[in-house]
C-alpha cells in the first residue's frame, strides 16, 4: 500500500517550506501538481530545483474555463469533474505507491488540494504536511505588524458581490483580500467606498522572484496580477511607546 501525501509550499519561498514537506518532495517518485494549460503551474515551478532525475510527474490541469463564470453550472460541473477524475487517478496510483500532490500556501487554507482530499476518504492513506500561508509571507513582505492588541482579521474573496465586500470591509480591522485578478477592480472600488482604498497594499508574488509592493491607490484599473493579495493593516490597542 502506498499513500497520498499533500506537501503544503507555503508563501512560495522554496526556504519557507517545512523541513518535512522539504525531505518529502525531495524523495518523491510521483509527483502531482495542479497547473492551468500551457503553463508550468506555479506549484512545480517552486520546487523545480529539488527533484530528483527519475520523478515521475502528473500535471493536472485545470479546465479551460476563462469563458465561464465562477458561479455558472456549468463552471461548476466542469471543476466536479476535474476533481473527480483527479481523485480516481490519484486513489488507483495511492495502492501501489506513495504520490506526493504539491498545494501552495496551506492545504487547507482555501487549497485546491481540499477537493481531492474529501474525495480520497476512505480510498487511500492521506497525509497532509501543513505550511505557512501565503498571506503571512505577503504581509511580512511589508516589513510592518500587521496586527494589533484586539484586531481583528478579516479574510475575503475578491470574488464576492461588491456590495458584500463593502460591508466586511467597512466593519474589518485587519483585511486580506484573496483571489484578486480580473476582480480587482471591483475590490478597488469596494475600499474606496469603505474608506479605506488609501491604506491598502498590493502584494505581488510574495517572497518569491519579482515580487512586488505597491500601494494599491497607486495602481492602474487594468493592472490585476493574479498571483496577488490586497492588505490592510490593524490599527489596534498597543502599548504606548515609551519616552
Amino acid at each position: 500500500m502506498g499513500k497520498v501525501i499533500c506537501a503544503g509550499l507555503g508563501p512560495g519561498d522554496p526556504d519557507l517550506l517545512s523541513v518535512k514537506s522539504d525531505r518529502t518532495i525531495r524523495g518523491a517518485r510521483h509527483l502531482a501538481f495542479f497547473r492551468k494549460k500551457g503553463r508550468a503551474g506555479q506549484a512545480r515551478s517552486i520546487v523545480k530545483d529539488m527533484l530528483r532525475e527519475d520523478v515521475i510527474e502528473y500535471p493536472m490541469e485545470y479546465p479551460v474555463t476563462t469563458e465561464l463564470q465562477f458561479d455558472s453550472p456549468e463552471y461548476r460541473q466542469l471543476m466536479v469533474d476535474f476533481y473527480a477524475e483527479w481523485a480516481d487517478t490519484l486513489a488507483d496510483l495511492a495502492q501501489r505507491e506513495e504520490v506526493v500532490v504539491l498545494c501552495e500556501g496551506d492545504p487547507f487554507f482555501y487549497g485546491s488540494f481540499m477537493h481531492l482530499h474529501t474525495r480520497l476518504q476512505g480510498r487511500a492513506e492521506v497525509e497532509v504536511l501543513p505550511a505557512i500561508p501565503g498571506m503571512v509571507g505577503c504581509w511580512n513582505a511589508l516589513d510592518t505588524p500587521f496586527t494589533w492588541g484586539d484586531d481583528v482579521v478579516t479574510i475575503l474573496m475578491g470574488t464576492l458581490p461588491e456590495g458584500e465586500l463593502v460591508d466586511h470591509m467597512t466593519r474589518a480591522d485587519a483585511l486580506v483580500v484573496m483571489k484578486t485578478g480580473r476582480n480587482l477592480p471591483r475590490v478597488k472600488r469596494a475600499l474606496a467606498q469603505a474608506g479605506r482604498l488609501n491604506d491598502a497594499w498590493l502584494v505581488e508574488k510574495g517572497t518569491m522572484p519579482g515580487e512586488r509592493i505597491a500601494k494599491l491607490a497607486e495602481t492602474d484599473e487594468n493592472d490585476c496580477p493574479y498571483f496577488a493579495l490586497v492588505l490592510v493593516h490593524g490599527q489596534g490597542r498597543r502599548p504606548e511607546a515609551e519616552g
